[in-house]
């Protein structure tokens, strides 16, 4: 995927990060896909749990790495999955991912695993671990669809 780098963003905590992600699960409705990427230990299931607030979800988010696809009520219908676990992108299609997009928000977990699958009007989070600080991470918020993402993200990620 080419895309634009619409912002960079440094949390120092898992509550941080949790707190950025219910400010963009907030603006966030039903036929957006977000993609969150990282090493194992990123960050990326706290990013869920944060837009599942923002979207008003009360139920407890945990990764769906064993299920493949979670589903919870709020604001809008939260789909959450993570596709670590599959051998190939043929797998991909008992998902039935554009039905899932179109249902509610979709967030997926190593989802550049299956970019191939994926529309290009996603975003992108890509969140990487500092090393030398501990629960510091860097976020990198990623799109070819600016035009769709930039509005919306814009006061969020100011």
């Amino acid at each position: 995927m080419s895309s634009d780098v619409l912002h960079t963003y440094r949390t120092e905590s898992p509550d941080e990060t949790i707190a950025l992600a219910q400010a963009v699960g907030a603006v966030l409705g039903a036929g957006d896909l977000v993609v969150l990427t990282g090493d194992l230990g990123a960050g990326k299931t706290q990013f869920a749990k944060g837009v599942a607030l923002g979207l008003g979800v009360q139920d407890r988010v945990t990764s769906p790495t064993f299920a493949l696809h979670q589903q919870y009520e709020g604001r809008e219908l939260l789909h959450h999955l993570d596709v670590y676990r599959l051998d190939d992108l043929a797998e991909t299609l008992d998902l039935d991912l554009p039905e899932l997009v179109e249902s509610g928000v979709t967030v997926i977990e190593w989802g550049d695993t299956i970019e191939d699958v994926l529309p290009p009007d996603r975003l992108v989070v890509r969140i990487v671990a500092d090393p030398d600080v501990d629960d510091s991470r860097m976020l990198y918020f990623e799109t070819e669809a600016v035009d769709n993402w930039m509005p919306r993200l814009k006061e969020v990620l100011q």
